[in-house]
């Protein structure tokens, strides 16, 4: 009879097909997720005119789907530590693609906050399953790496969201951006089938024969016995309490990552809700002030692929301080009068250090927490920086219904930055003593 780490197990074993696909599955839902998300700030503009909404007011619009997300990461990510990541993804899944596609239907700014609201619950829901999923099959060597591609998903999601609104808004309005979320729900099946289970659910779960048949996958070369026994060594002792977050030292840490969770996403938000319509009124043609949308989500593309091979090789908090001095710069100096072809370069800098950077944060979080409240330290997290992705668009709404200069404005919105660079430095100062006292105590 053996016992096998399956923690340690993944991370001593070599990368295969297995693990791989799940990147490519997740990758894919997130490309959904990030296309809901998105999906708003290109047709804000036309909402406006076509409702004639104050500026205030379209930030309020804007703010129901992040309210929804807040909640929706804050229930799903604890809930899932009880039911298990797949069934979290799967109820997050249908809740967001048909709300989105309702979305289609609204025919005033009251029906379209309601049917916001319940798809940001699911988009709030699957981003911390997701990540906890993926955090759990990747080899710690490539952990960083992995998420960040899956997490790329997101940023293509918003890709596809901007290409199609230079081609659909134009001629046949905003709302058939909405209809196409249906589309999705016919990969839904074969995403439930081939993606796993947490093994270390199943393991906690007492499913030793289903842990076992995944387990095999990951290494085919294991010949697993009858009386052999799958073990998680980090669900030893665990809760699924939010207090598990504070203790063992972690409460300076958690509080850091929260601060920079909120300013991140307050960032994050307010650039993808209120950019085009910013540009459109600096002079720029419709099709231009989409671009700039698709610009952003492929420097996160970009910023998180960069990111996760940058934060395996010199550590995530390093690079996450680093990635945030960049877009405090970056994001005060679109403000300024450059030409074109540099504007748009500053807005790359910007999406490759706000959305990219957003990735790498929750896998600092995921390798802070053990597996047992990996889910709920990731939707506590998440939850917060929500708090701040609602302030986003309605900050932005009434910054700019008071007409102040664009480079004032501009400079405003990266102080968000400045102060996750600095949570974070104290974030990555903590790191580094707790870990020096680690090795001490074991040496």
């Amino acid at each position: 009879m053996r016992s096998i780490d399956v923690n340690e197990a993944i991370d001593n074993s070599p990368l295969g097909g297995f693990q791989w696909m799940v990147v490519a599955l997740s990758a894919l839902l997130l490309i959904v997720d990030g296309y809901d998300v998105f999906v708003a700030g290109t047709v804000l503009p036309t909402l406006i005119a076509e409702w004639g909404l104050s500026k205030p007011q379209a930030g309020a619009l804007q703010a129901w789907a992040l309210f929804g997300m807040m909640f929706g990461a804050l229930i799903f990510g604890p809930l899932a530590d009880r039911i298990g990541r797949k069934k979290g993804i799967a109820i997050s899944f249908l809740l967001f693609t048909f709300s989105t596609l309702l979305t289609g239907f609204a025919s005033s700014p009251e029906q379209f906050k309601v049917f916001r609201f319940f798809a940001g619950l699911g988009c709030g829901g699957l981003m911390p399953n997701a990540v906890a999923l993926m955090n759990e099959y990747a080899p710690k060597r490539l952990r960083g790496t992995m998420v960040a591609l899956m997490f790329s998903g997101y940023s293509v999601g918003g890709m596809v969201a901007a290409g199609l609104g230079i081609g659909l808004i134009p001629s046949y309005g905003w709302k058939p951006m909405f209809f196409i979320a249906a589309v999705p729900l016919v990969l839904l099946p074969v995403i439930l089938w081939k993606l796993p289970e947490s093994l270390g659910f199943l393991i906690r779960q007492g499913k030793q024969e289903e842990a076992k048949r995944i387990y095999a996958k990951i290494d085919p070369d294991a010949r697993l016995g009858v009386a052999d026994r799958l073990v998680f060594s980090e669900t030893k002792g665990a809760s699924a309490s939010v207090m598990e977050l504070f203790r063992h030292q972690r409460t300076l840490r958690t509080l850091m990552l929260w601060i920079a969770f909120f300013c991140c996403l307050l960032l994050v938000y307010l650039l993808s809700s209120w950019l085009p319509k910013v540009l459109q009124e600096a002079g720029y043609a419709e099709k231009a002030s989409l671009l700039s949308l698709f610009s952003l989500n492929f420097g996160g593309m970009v910023g998180a692929i960069a990111g996760g091979r940058l934060g395996d090789r010199f550590g995530l908090p390093k690079v996450v301080v680093c990635f945030f001095v960049a877009a405090a710069f970056s994001i005060a100096l679109i403000g300024f009068s450059l030409p074109p072809a540099l504007l748009f370069l500053m807005v790359f800098v910007a999406g490759a250090t706000t959305i990219g950077t957003q990735i790498l944060l929750y896998a600092s979080v995921a390798q802070l927490y053990n597996l047992s409240v990996r889910s709920t330290g990731l939707g506590w997290a998440s939850g917060v920086g929500r708090i701040g992705a609602i302030v986003g668009p309605t900050l932005g709404g009434v910054l700019l219904a008071q007409e102040f200069p664009l480079q004032q404005n501009f400079a405003i919105f990266a102080i968000p930055a400045a102060v996750s660079a600095l949570a974070m430095l104290v974030f990555a100062i903590s790191n580094a003593r707790r870990a020096e006292v680690a090795q001490l105590a074991t040496a």
